[in-house]
């Protein structure tokens, strides 16, 4: 009896995750029906993020917040970053980034900041103002001098922030200690993209050290881009009938990351203030500060 309900339990998960692969795929008679639901499908799936749950503040034993920086260039990071091009792939296939931006432009993503302790707020222009840019050449303003009707289209430079420029992601999270469950949690706050000051790329009259900066483009405070981080789907290279949200890779904190900034006594100072000018011991730095945070899951078993 166990066993037959093991075979249906285990068709149904097969059933499931095919059919959340590519919707509608098997049954689509034109291509434009690929990934549209029926409307059965619809009232019977629900494919909304799995809710976080009500947690006291007096059911937390323990806690501390933390800023991680995700590499895109480490391959376990590679599904954040990928795909670039969004012109020649299926729609409901995007990067990290562009999944973040288009919710922010459709108005689905509205807690957007300048900070990552969401204090100044920004609005969508102030966002499209740090992504793009237009510049003119010293020929097209002559031309506009003596004719302001002129067309310098031809005189303009244009730069925009797209994703095959964005080389990591800021998160601001908090590891907790649940009293009642008794074990470690990870909570998300905030994400940020990185990428270079849209302002300083293409310009020859800057220090280059100046131009490879990269700064944090702007903070979304997470738990409000939750159903836009799990609509979409990143690709799965061992199982493609079976996608994996943005949502569910962040929230289990599937990426390779170093942890930059820990909430302290010291103003929340980064590690690079504190063990300065050599690379490799602030990420031994980094490396201890994880190895303290699992410990404390282990040492509130030690009596």
């Amino acid at each position: 009896m166990n066993q037959s309900k093991f075979l249906v339990f285990s068709l149904a998960l097969v059933i499931h995750f095919s059919t959340n692969a590519q919707t509608n795929l098997l049954n689509a008679q034109v291509p434009q029906e690929i990934g549209v639901k029926t409307e059965e499908q619809l009232a019977s799936d629900n494919d909304k993020p799995l809710a976080y749950g009500y947690i006291d503040d007096r059911d937390i034993f323990w806690s501390k917040v933390v800023w991680e920086y995700i590499d895109l260039n480490e391959r376990i990071n590679l599904p954040f970053y990928y795909p670039t091009d969004t012109m020649s792939i299926s729609t409901d296939r995007r990067s990290l980034y562009d999944t973040l931006l288009r919710g922010v432009k459709q108005g689905k993503i509205t807690e957007i900041y300048d900070d990552s302790y969401f204090n100044n707020k920004l609005t969508f222009d102030e966002v499209s103002a740090k992504l793009f840019r237009v510049d003119t050449i010293p020929e097209g303003k002559e031309l506009l001098y003596a004719d302001p009707t002129a067309d310098i289209s031809e005189y303009v430079d244009k730069y925009t922030i797209d994703s095959e420029m964005i080389e990591g992601f800021l998160i601001k999270g908090v590891w907790y200690i649940d009293s009642r469950q008794g074990e470690m949690k990870f909570r998300l706050l905030g994400i940020a993209p990185i990428a270079p000051d849209v302002q300083l790329v293409g310009r020859s009259d800057i220090d280059e050290s100046v131009i490879k900066e990269k700064l944090p483009l702007f903070w979304v405070f997470y738990p409000n881009a939750r159903e836009v981080m799990n609509e979409m789907k990143v690709f799965n290279p061992d199982n493609a009938a079976f996608p994996i949200s943005f949502d569910h890779l962040l929230n289990a904190h599937r990426f390779s990351s170093l942890i930059y900034k820990d909430e302290n006594i010291y103003g929340d100072r980064d590690v690079k203030n504190y063990v300065k000018g050599n690379s490799l011991f602030q990420v031994l730095e980094s490396e201890k500060l994880k190895d303290d945070i699992r410990n404390k899951e282990l040492d509130i078993w030690n009596y």
